[in-house]
Protein backbone atom coordinates (compact mmCIF):
# COMPACT_ATOMS: atom_id res chain seq x y z
CA UNK A 1 0.00 0.00 0.00
CA UNK A 2 2.83 2.64 0.65
CA UNK A 3 4.44 1.61 -2.16
CA UNK A 4 1.46 2.37 -4.57
CA UNK A 5 1.02 5.70 -2.93
CA UNK A 6 4.39 6.41 -3.27
CA UNK A 7 3.94 5.52 -7.12
CA UNK A 8 1.30 7.72 -7.51
CA UNK A 9 1.24 11.44 -8.30
CA UNK A 10 2.20 14.27 -5.86
CA UNK A 11 1.14 17.67 -6.56
CA UNK A 12 1.16 19.20 -3.24
CA UNK A 13 -0.81 21.74 -1.76
CA UNK A 14 -3.48 23.40 -4.14
CA UNK A 15 -1.97 27.36 -5.28
CA UNK A 16 -5.09 29.58 -4.60
CA UNK A 17 -5.76 31.99 -7.48
CA UNK A 18 -3.81 35.48 -8.07
CA UNK A 19 -6.79 37.91 -7.11
CA UNK A 20 -6.98 40.76 -9.74
CA UNK A 21 -6.41 44.21 -8.20
CA UNK A 22 -7.86 47.22 -9.71
CA UNK A 23 -6.73 50.83 -9.10
CA UNK A 24 -9.74 53.34 -9.52
CA UNK A 25 -8.81 56.86 -10.07
CA UNK A 26 -9.35 59.83 -7.82
CA UNK A 27 -10.87 63.01 -9.36
CA UNK A 28 -8.38 64.83 -7.84
CA UNK A 29 -5.20 63.32 -9.27
CA UNK A 30 -5.77 63.49 -12.91
CA UNK A 31 -4.38 66.07 -14.71
CA UNK A 32 -5.31 68.00 -18.09
CA UNK A 33 -2.29 68.30 -19.90
CA UNK A 34 -3.37 71.77 -21.13
CA UNK A 35 -4.61 72.94 -17.35
CA UNK A 36 -1.43 72.13 -15.97
CA UNK A 37 1.03 73.72 -18.32
CA UNK A 38 -1.02 76.82 -18.11
CA UNK A 39 -0.55 76.45 -14.44
CA UNK A 40 3.06 76.26 -14.85
CA UNK A 41 3.22 78.91 -17.26
CA UNK A 42 1.19 81.64 -14.54
CA UNK A 43 3.29 80.58 -11.59
CA UNK A 44 6.64 81.13 -13.87
CA UNK A 45 5.30 84.65 -15.06
CA UNK A 46 4.18 85.75 -11.20
CA UNK A 47 7.83 84.37 -10.03
CA UNK A 48 9.42 86.55 -13.23
CA UNK A 49 7.32 89.70 -12.48
CA UNK A 50 7.90 89.45 -8.58
CA UNK A 51 11.73 88.91 -9.56
CA UNK A 52 11.90 92.22 -11.89
CA UNK A 53 9.89 94.48 -8.89
CA UNK A 54 11.93 93.47 -6.51
CA UNK A 55 14.92 94.37 -8.79
CA UNK A 56 13.72 97.55 -9.56
CA UNK A 57 13.02 98.45 -6.18
CA UNK A 58 16.44 97.49 -4.58
CA UNK A 59 17.91 99.86 -7.51
CA UNK A 60 15.77 102.83 -6.92
CA UNK A 61 16.50 102.61 -3.09
CA UNK A 62 20.01 102.62 -3.54
CA UNK A 63 20.41 105.17 -6.22
CA UNK A 64 17.69 107.47 -3.66
CA UNK A 65 20.69 106.87 -1.04
CA UNK A 66 23.43 107.32 -3.44
CA UNK A 67 21.65 110.49 -5.06
CA UNK A 68 19.43 112.02 -1.90
CA UNK A 69 17.48 114.26 -4.37
CA UNK A 70 15.80 116.91 -3.17
CA UNK A 71 13.26 120.14 -4.83
CA UNK A 72 14.55 122.42 -7.17
CA UNK A 73 13.63 125.82 -5.80
CA UNK A 74 12.45 128.68 -8.09
CA UNK A 75 11.85 132.24 -7.03
CA UNK A 76 10.56 135.66 -8.52
CA UNK A 77 13.17 137.94 -6.61
CA UNK A 78 12.18 141.05 -8.03
CA UNK A 79 9.34 142.54 -10.54
CA UNK A 80 9.00 145.83 -12.43
CA UNK A 81 5.41 147.11 -13.65
CA UNK A 82 5.03 150.06 -15.62
CA UNK A 83 1.69 149.86 -17.70
CA UNK A 84 -1.17 147.44 -16.71
CA UNK A 85 -4.41 149.57 -17.89
CA UNK A 86 -7.53 147.95 -18.74
CA UNK A 87 -9.81 149.40 -21.36
CA UNK A 88 -13.70 149.63 -20.60
CA UNK A 89 -14.42 149.50 -24.37
CA UNK A 90 -12.99 146.39 -25.54
CA UNK A 91 -11.75 144.95 -22.80
CA UNK A 92 -7.94 144.97 -23.54
CA UNK A 93 -5.23 145.19 -21.09
CA UNK A 94 -1.93 147.61 -21.79
CA UNK A 95 0.73 146.23 -20.20
CA UNK A 96 4.72 146.08 -19.64
CA UNK A 97 5.94 143.55 -17.03
CA UNK A 98 9.57 142.65 -16.45
CA UNK A 99 10.48 139.92 -13.69
CA UNK A 100 13.57 138.57 -12.16
CA UNK A 101 13.16 134.71 -11.19
CA UNK A 102 16.40 132.34 -9.68
CA UNK A 103 16.23 128.75 -10.28
CA UNK A 104 17.87 126.85 -7.93
CA UNK A 105 19.31 123.09 -8.01
CA UNK A 106 20.40 122.03 -4.65
CA UNK A 107 21.13 118.24 -5.69
CA UNK A 108 24.94 117.52 -5.62
CA UNK A 109 25.20 114.65 -7.92
CA UNK A 110 22.11 115.71 -10.17
CA UNK A 111 22.22 118.13 -13.41
CA UNK A 112 18.81 119.31 -15.20
CA UNK A 113 18.94 119.65 -18.82
CA UNK A 114 15.88 122.35 -19.66
CA UNK A 115 14.66 121.46 -22.85
CA UNK A 116 12.16 124.49 -23.06
CA UNK A 117 11.29 126.60 -20.97
CA UNK A 118 7.58 128.59 -21.75
CA UNK A 119 5.90 131.58 -18.90
CA UNK A 120 2.38 132.49 -19.02
CA UNK A 121 1.66 135.68 -17.32
CA UNK A 122 -2.22 135.46 -15.88
CA UNK A 123 -4.16 137.98 -14.30
CA UNK A 124 -7.47 136.98 -12.06
CA UNK A 125 -7.11 133.41 -14.08
CA UNK A 126 -6.84 134.91 -17.61
CA UNK A 127 -3.74 134.68 -19.70
CA UNK A 128 -2.42 138.10 -21.30
CA UNK A 129 1.33 137.45 -22.16
CA UNK A 130 3.57 134.08 -22.87
CA UNK A 131 7.65 134.08 -23.65
CA UNK A 132 9.93 131.34 -24.47
CA UNK A 133 13.00 130.35 -23.44
CA UNK A 134 16.39 128.43 -25.11
CA UNK A 135 17.13 125.75 -23.90
CA UNK A 136 20.16 125.15 -21.13
CA UNK A 137 21.93 122.89 -18.84
CA UNK A 138 22.31 123.61 -15.40
CA UNK A 139 24.82 121.94 -12.97
CA UNK A 140 24.49 120.66 -9.80
CA UNK A 141 24.63 123.03 -6.19
CA UNK A 142 24.06 126.06 -9.20
CA UNK A 143 21.95 128.72 -9.41
CA UNK A 144 20.19 129.79 -12.61
CA UNK A 145 18.52 133.20 -13.63
CA UNK A 146 15.50 133.84 -15.81
CA UNK A 147 14.56 137.69 -17.03
CA UNK A 148 10.72 137.42 -18.56
CA UNK A 149 9.72 140.85 -20.02
CA UNK A 150 5.90 141.03 -20.80
CA UNK A 151 5.03 144.12 -22.73
CA UNK A 152 2.30 144.36 -25.16
CA UNK A 153 -1.56 144.02 -25.59
CA UNK A 154 -4.35 141.49 -24.87
CA UNK A 155 -7.57 141.17 -25.42
CA UNK A 156 -8.61 139.34 -22.12
CA UNK A 157 -12.14 138.89 -21.07
CA UNK A 158 -13.07 139.80 -16.83
CA UNK A 159 -16.40 139.71 -15.60
CA UNK A 160 -17.91 142.38 -13.42
CA UNK A 161 -16.49 141.01 -10.22
CA UNK A 162 -13.24 140.86 -11.63
CA UNK A 163 -13.39 143.85 -12.97
CA UNK A 164 -14.34 145.64 -9.74
CA UNK A 165 -11.31 143.85 -8.38
CA UNK A 166 -8.76 145.81 -11.16
CA UNK A 167 -10.29 148.61 -9.89
CA UNK A 168 -9.87 148.22 -6.65
CA UNK A 169 -6.27 147.37 -7.33
CA UNK A 170 -5.77 150.36 -9.62
CA UNK A 171 -6.32 152.96 -6.50
CA UNK A 172 -4.25 150.94 -3.93
CA UNK A 173 -1.83 150.74 -6.38
CA UNK A 174 -1.24 147.16 -6.42
CA UNK A 175 -1.59 144.11 -8.49
CA UNK A 176 -2.03 140.18 -7.38
CA UNK A 177 -0.22 138.43 -10.57
CA UNK A 178 0.68 134.84 -11.54
CA UNK A 179 3.23 133.50 -13.98
CA UNK A 180 3.26 130.16 -14.86
CA UNK A 181 6.42 128.41 -16.04
CA UNK A 182 5.75 125.25 -18.35
CA UNK A 183 8.91 123.04 -19.08
CA UNK A 184 10.49 119.73 -20.24
CA UNK A 185 13.21 118.51 -18.63
CA UNK A 186 15.55 115.75 -18.04
CA UNK A 187 17.75 115.12 -14.99
CA UNK A 188 21.13 113.55 -15.51
CA UNK A 189 23.31 111.64 -13.07
CA UNK A 190 26.68 110.78 -14.25
CA UNK A 191 25.87 108.72 -17.56
CA UNK A 192 22.45 108.49 -16.29
CA UNK A 193 19.80 110.42 -18.33
CA UNK A 194 15.97 110.36 -17.65
CA UNK A 195 13.03 110.80 -19.93
CA UNK A 196 11.49 113.79 -20.34
CA UNK A 197 9.47 115.21 -17.11
CA UNK A 198 6.76 118.04 -17.33
CA UNK A 199 6.83 119.82 -14.42
CA UNK A 200 4.18 122.99 -13.53
CA UNK A 201 5.39 125.80 -12.23
CA UNK A 202 3.22 128.61 -10.05
CA UNK A 203 4.08 132.20 -9.09
CA UNK A 204 1.50 133.91 -7.29
CA UNK A 205 2.86 137.71 -6.11
CA UNK A 206 2.16 140.96 -5.94
CA UNK A 207 3.73 143.71 -7.72
CA UNK A 208 3.23 147.89 -7.35
CA UNK A 209 2.72 150.83 -9.62
CA UNK A 210 3.09 154.29 -8.50
CA UNK A 211 0.72 157.01 -9.85
CA UNK A 212 3.55 158.11 -11.99
CA UNK A 213 3.48 154.94 -13.91
CA UNK A 214 6.83 153.78 -12.62
CA UNK A 215 7.14 150.64 -10.54
CA UNK A 216 8.65 150.62 -7.19
CA UNK A 217 10.65 147.68 -7.27
CA UNK A 218 12.03 148.36 -3.82
CA UNK A 219 8.55 147.39 -2.38
CA UNK A 220 8.35 143.77 -4.24
CA UNK A 221 8.71 141.21 -1.48
CA UNK A 222 10.47 138.10 -2.50
CA UNK A 223 8.37 134.65 -3.74
CA UNK A 224 8.64 131.36 -3.49
CA UNK A 225 6.83 129.25 -6.37
CA UNK A 226 5.24 126.29 -6.40
CA UNK A 227 6.31 123.11 -7.95
CA UNK A 228 4.10 120.50 -9.18
CA UNK A 229 5.56 117.02 -10.60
Amino acid sequence: MAESHLNGSYYGPSIPPRSKTYHRHGRGSSCNPCSCLFGCLCNCFFKIIFTLLFILGVIALVLWLVLRPNKVKFYVTDATLTQFDLSNTNNTIHYDLALNMTIRNPNKRIGIYYDSIEARAMYQGQRFASTNFQPFYQGHKNTSSLHPVFKGQSLVLLGDREKSNYNNEKNLGVYEMEVKLYMRIRLKAGWIKTHKIKPKIECDFKVPLDSSGRSSSANFEETRCHLDW
